[in-house]
């Protein structure tokens, strides 16, 4: 099986991460409270921050947050099982695309867990394209919005979603899953 699989909120832990940092930048650093939606996975969306704050945010934090990010609880285990049944990883990824350095460090930290992965797109913005030009045959992501995209292009889709996150009906494209463990026992019974 070909399994697409994002990085960030999938295989990283970075979203808390993400989340914690907003949080300090906009109260200790803009001095204010300017969340507009905490349902939003990114945050251009979950904040009312102008361009020059958001380019702000990335510049001082980004490598942060990634540096203190880690492999998401019960991912390694899950992987090696799914690669030892000769399942195919895809990595279909945005990162890199604010800042290069967020690439390498999600490479050293893969390499530090001897995780290599099929196939690689970094810097992705159109991960439907992606997926039906390598006939992958479930795609895991945890972005409502690109699950949606990804519905809506016909591709099977797991929704990794954290708690906060906007809940999305279920359908023959669209399955929630909220830890590797439903990863698996989904990609077992597929």
């Amino acid at each position: 099986m070909k399994i697409g699989i994002d990085l960030d909120g999938v295989v990283i832990d970075s979203q808390v991460t993400f989340r914690t940092y907003e949080e300090i930048f906009d109260i200790d650093v803009l001095k204010g409270n300017n969340l507009v939606n905490k349902e939003e996975p990114k945050f251009q969306d979950r904040y009312s921050w102008s361009d020059l704050q958001k380019e702000k945010f990335i510049n001082d934090y980004f490598l942060t947050i990634s540096k203190q990010s880690n492999l998401m609880s019960g991912f390694l285990a899950v992987y090696n099982l799914l690669k030892d049944q000769n399942n195919e990883f895809i990595v279909i990824t945005a990162r890199g695309g604010d800042l290069t350095e967020m690439k390498d460090d999600a490479i050293r930290l893969l390499d530090e867990n001897n995780i290599k992965f099929d196939k690689y797109y970094w810097k992705c913005k159109n991960k439907a394209e992606v997926c039906k030009n390598e006939q992958v045959d479930i795609m895991i992501d945890d972005d409502w919005k690109i699950v949606k995209s990804l519905a809506d292009a016909k591709i099977k889709v797991l929704y990794f979603r954290d708690t906060n996150l906007v809940k999305l009906e279920e359908n023959e494209y669209i399955t929630e899953v909220n830890n590797w463990g439903e990863v698996y026992r989904y990609i077992k019974n597929f």
